[in-house]
């Protein structure tokens, strides 16, 4: 095969011996006014403009096949020496190759095996590739190289483009029934001084002009609930969050996440609501084995049944009793140690003892007022607040609560969570904003609140396996170092 580098040569030469004669490689524009896709439904005879990448060529002395792509997909084109002129003719053959952008105008017929085509009359060489396709049009194979090259992923790769095209339906599906709900999208700060709304670590930087270190968001809940208590009734938004994590085949430091809140709602509502969405979403991409209701299951039972003792055994009130949480994370073989924050155990003896049990689609209600300073108490129990977590395919897609709004209880459980950060060396535990606790003093109604993960849920909905299969840029290791 030949390296790169001299493919790379030629290619460049012949730029430079097209400028030599006067062929502009890279004209400013051309009028397209038919789609390949198009053109294969118009009657034949057909007079068409149209263009696109050439992606196969087949020279047959004074005829040439040939297929353009384009975002719709591929048609043949038929060139012939006498009906374009030796110059014309001269050029498609000597100076325009595969991976070129090309335009043109002919008329539609169907060839001897029935295949809809173009006759070309006029042709023009739009933009000159100046590096070879992949591996001759068979696609890339290394799962790292596609992400990290999607332009060439997606030349080469029909399904890899249909992914992200269907991806794009279900955002589309998801903001018109929530718009036809009458929710009201917004859209809030994305650079913090302080960031809140999630357990999660944020990424920091300086601004120069202000000479203050800001945050990127992990939520916008905190922004979004000073809505409601604004005086808006039902507000979402659509957006990416940044979170300082580890990344695998769920976690992406960047993702996309729907938050939407309605007044005089709770944390059942959300679940209506996201059944919904849910069932408007599959029906987007053409998904039609999603089929709510599902399950409602209570933490607490799926705890006794799986971890084989009582919940508030490892809870003290609106806090865990790490004593009893330690000793039975190593009863299951669940790593931690005095070191390690309690929220960190309880989410590890979850995911070793309950989520493996999780297979069907299922909301699983009422977690530990521990873990989550903005939900409400569940009546009768104050170690347990009205929120759920939706699994599907054994992975969390949503999180909604029953939304406290409660400001002397909110800044009791925002120091609770400043303990765990402080004692526990917890740096994911939530921060004391003091900002949105005197906004909830000036009166928040009754709220419902849910966070949807959308590269999740394409993932479930779009059968992929990993999310950096539904992200078009996920983040990688610099090139030449191997990514985890």
């Amino acid at each position: 095969m030949e390296p790169i580098s001299e493919i790379i040569e030629k290619k460049q030469q012949k730029l430079k011996e097209l400028r030599d004669r006067g062929v502009n490689p890279y004209p400013p524009r051309f009028s397209k006014t038919h789609s390949a896709q198009e053109i294969l439904s118009l009657p034949l005879g057909t007079a068409v403009t149209t263009a696109g990448r050439l992606v196969l060529i087949r020279e047959m002395g004074k005829a040439s096949f040939a297929h353009l792509q384009d975002s719709t997909g591929r048609i043949q084109i038929y060139l012939k020496r006498d009906k374009l002129g030796e110059d014309a003719y001269h050029l498609f053959t000597k100076d325009i190759h595969v991976g070129d952008f090309i335009g043109m105008e002919g008329v539609s017929f169907k060839t001897k095996t029935g295949e809809t085509t173009i006759e070309v009359a006029s042709l023009t060489l739009l933009s000159k590739s100046l590096r070879p396709l992949p591996e001759k049009w068979h696609g890339l194979k290394d799962a790292e190289l596609r992400q990290r090259h999607r332009h060439l992923d997606l030349i080469s790769s029909p399904e890899v483009k249909s992914v992200f095209e269907a991806r794009s339906r279900i955002i589309s599906a998801i903001r018109k029934s929530m718009d036809e709900m009458g929710f009201l999208e917004v859209e809030t700060p994305i650079l913090l001084a302080q960031a809140g709304g999630a357990t999660a670590k944020p990424f920091s930087t300086h601004h120069k002009a202000l000479d203050m270190q800001l945050h990127l968001r992990i939520a916008t809940e905190l922004y979004l609930k000073r809505l409601i208590i604004g005086g808006f009734e039902k507000v979402y938004e659509i957006g990416r969050i940044f979170r300082n994590e580890g990344i695998d085949t769920r976690h992406n430091p960047e993702f996309t996440m729907l938050e939407a809140y309605q007044a005089y709602a709770d944390y059942h509502t959300m679940a209506e609501l996201l059944e919904g969405l849910l069932t408007h979403s599959a029906e987007s991409c053409g998904k039609k084995d999603i089929k709510p209701p599902f399950a409602r299951l209570a933490l607490a039972e799926l705890w006794k049944k799986y971890c084989g003792e009582d919940i508030h055994q490892i809870l003290s009130g609106k806090s865990f009793n790490r004593t009893g949480l330690i000793a039975l994370a190593r009863k299951h073989s669940v790593e931690a140690n005095e070191s390690t924050p309690s929220a960190k155990i309880f989410e590890r003896i979850f995911d070793a003892c309950i989520l493996p049990e999780l297979k069907e689609p299922v909301f699983i209600m009422d977690h530990p007022t521990a873990i989550t300073p903005l939900a409400k108490l569940k009546p009768g129990d104050e170690s347990l607040v009205e929120r759920f977590e939706f699994f599907f395919n054994g992975q969390e897609l949503a999180n909604a609560y029953t939304e406290l709004n409660d400001p002397v209880d909110q800044r009791e459980r925002f120091v609770e969570q400043k303990r765990q950060r402080e004692k526990e060396q917890d740096d994911e535990a939530e921060i004391l904003d003091e900002e949105f606790v005197q906004a909830m003093e000036h009166g928040m109604p009754p709220t419902g609140g849910i966070g949807i993960g959308i590269d999740r849920l394409a993932m479930v909905l779009l059968d992929q396996e990993s999310i950096r299969e539904v992200i078009l840029f996920p983040t990688l290791k610099a090139e030449g170092l191997k990514s985890d």
